[in-house]
């Protein structure tokens, strides 16, 4: 059965994606498990895209989690946004 709120972070995180790719003329498609460097995005890109992240789903990523493991791919990316959004429904 599919996960229909980590479907949905998941496609916010490739419109994020998609739209960094566009301004930088990245014309290959990026799929969610795709390494992000590899594919074109600098560091800079992978620094506007936590900031995008953050802006998108209204929450603040820890300094701990701003790694290069959980920015590697639209998954990774996914998955931490999704851990971070149980984290803090658990803290209320």
């Amino acid at each position: 059965m599919l996960d229909r709120s980590k479907l949905e972070i998941t496609d916010r995180v490739a419109l994020l994606v998609g739209r960094i790719c566009e301004k930088r003329a990245i014309a290959a498609p990026i799929r969610r498990d795709d390494d992000l460097r590899a594919a074109g995005l600098s560091s800079l890109d992978i620094v506007n895209l936590m900031l995008a992240v953050e802006a998108e789903f209204a929450i603040r990523i820890p300094e701990r989690d701003m790694t290069p493991a959980n920015f590697r791919s639209i998954a990774h990316i996914a998955a931490l946004v999704a851990a971070l959004a149980e984290k803090s429904a658990t803290a209320k």
